[in-house]
């Protein structure tokens, strides 16, 4: 290309190539500037990397004085009735506050005291005018609770109220401008994922440990409306009622529970969802109390032999073994037997769904329920109805001849019948070894009261039953075990 003279000063124009090369340099500069732009207006995270792993310094700087030690005191009855120091510690999900604890902690009467027993545990203030979060079971029969801030001021709290069933407890402080801590989003854990709990483990205020997200969802036999975040920080008495954070330094849980042989923290350890804990310290505040949807009905898990006997494609959904009379189950038309695959527009996957999410619905508000009935699918609608003020088994709680199925079994008397509040059925009095009723779970003293749909009335019929029964498909027998209601499934080959 020719060069252009002006005034003596000469202009090379430059090719097309090298003008595509500059504007393409031009773009990758212009977004490199905008992804840096990008980053420095990002939040900076409470935790940093330090060679790999989290440094937890600013997080706990920033959260620790918004961690608060509980303390309280109740006066004991002249025999407790509560476990004496020789006495072993039950192999279950335990409350922090346990049997082997010094005298004075955890709850245990002092025995160098008399009558005044105290404990310890720990909370997190959520707002500045001294609303505090901590555990239902660390203020539960409470004659004074002492909040210890980070400044070491002691302040007497009231309690604003308290619900057993998730153990979550709002109390409060007579001060203000308190520090907070936020609150995040429980939802959005993920398996994996780096958390640090703040406490009073022992009483020794403000210890922190770390560890990650070891399940999420997880339901323990006696919680079946929380969704607990399991982890592997480790928790000690005193833990109790204190927060779990992310390391955008949010509250993410609170610290609940622990599984235990010895009484100290064995790597496995459980939170209540801040979602969780937040809806119910929402109602506390407001109300005093929660007010929670019931059906009145018993549930159990659907096993995989259990679907196949009442023609489930796979194990799913919550299978109805009790109708608690005059409840709003009844009065929908549900059954035992029925089992509830969808509550509105939730799957029930499993059985510990449905507690939850029926706990949800307000009162008085109409949900469908989409349900297996004899082998068809049908939606009922149902109007939930309050939770009643006592704890209940008629709540949605999980529970949980016969020579031939390996059973002997023996006709009922009036005076049992009347007993266990049943009109027929036939009581089990052995079950052989490796039989098809020692496979399906029976015991003695279960009774029998229904096989495949059909009443047992007597040893009788129970035989006609059995000897229609297809070897090699399980059907379901309805069962009275200790006055409860359930189904187990009965297939007389192995498979």
């Amino acid at each position: 290309m020719a060069d252009l003279s002006f005034n003596d000063a000469s202009v090379t124009v430059p090719s097309i190539g090298r003008l595509a090369a500059s504007r393409w340099q031009a773009m990758v500069l212009l977004m490199l500037l905008m992804t840096a732009l990008m980053v420095m207006s990002l939040p900076a995270r409470a935790v940093e990397q330090k060679n790999g792993l989290p440094d937890f310094t600013a997080l706990v700087k920033s959260a620790a004085p918004a961690v608060v030690n509980i303390s309280t005191t109740r006066e004991a009855a002249a025999r407790s009735g509560m476990m004496g120091p020789n006495q072993q510690l039950p192999d279950i999900f335990r409350h922090f506050f346990g049997d082997q604890m010094p005298p004075g902690f955890g709850g245990m009467p002092d025995q160098r005291g008399g009558r005044t027993l105290s404990s310890l545990g720990s909370g997190f203030i959520i707002s500045d005018d001294g609303y505090i979060l901590t555990n239902a079971h660390v203020i539960d029969g409470a004659d004074t609770v002492t909040v210890r801030l980070n400044d070491r001021r002691e302040l007497t709290a009231d309690v604003i109220g308290q619900d057993q069933k998730t153990d979550i407890a709002l109390i409060k402080v007579d001060a203000n401008d308190l520090p907070t801590l936020r609150m995040g989003d429980s939802d959005g854990l993920e398996t994996g994922e780096w958390v640090a709990a703040i406490g009073s483990p022992f009483g020794f205020d403000h210890s922190v440990t770390a560890g990650i997200v070891s399940a999420i969802n997880r339901t323990l036999p006696t919680d079946s409306y929380v969704p607990f975040i399991q982890t592997d920080v480790a928790i000690n008495p005193g833990n109790s009622g204190g927060p779990l954070f992310n390391l955008d330094g949010e509250v993410v849980g609170i610290n609940s529970q622990i599984f235990t042989r010895s009484g100290g923290f064995m790597g496995v350890s459980f939170a209540i969802p801040i979602n969780v804990a937040m809806d119910i310290a929402d109602q506390l505040k407001d109300n005093g109390r929660v007010d929670r949807g019931w059906l009145g009905v018993v549930i159990q898990p659907v096993s995989e032999d259990l679907a196949d006997s009442f023609g489930l494609d796979r194990a799913r959904g919550a299978l109805i073994a009790e109708v608690a009379p005059d409840s709003p189950a009844e009065k929908s038309g549900l059954r035992s037997g029925d089992i509830i695959l969808r509550a509105g527009d939730s799957d029930i996957d499993t059985s510990d769904a449905l507690p939850r999410l029926i706990g949800r619905v307000s009162p008085d508000d109409s949900i469908d329920l989409h349900v297996q009935r004899d082998g068809r699918e049908q939606t009922i609608k149902v109007t939930v109805g309050q939770w009643p003020d006592s704890d209940s088994d008629t709540g949605e709680v999980s529970r949980a001849d016969s020579d031939s199925i390996g059973l002997a079994v023996s006709g009922l008397s009036a005076e049992q019948r009347q007993q266990l509040g049943i009109e027929a059925g036939v009581l089990v009095q052995q079950v052989a070894q490796d039989s098809p009723a020692a496979r399906a779970g029976l015991q003695p003293g279960d009774v029998v009261v229904e096989l495949a749909g059909q009443p047992v009335d007597s040893v009788a019929t129970l035989r006609k039953l059995v000897g229609q029964l297809d070897d090699k498909k399980a059907v379901p027998m309805r069962i009275n075990r200790d006055g409860a209601t359930l189904f187990v499934p009965l297939r007389l080959s192995t498979r």
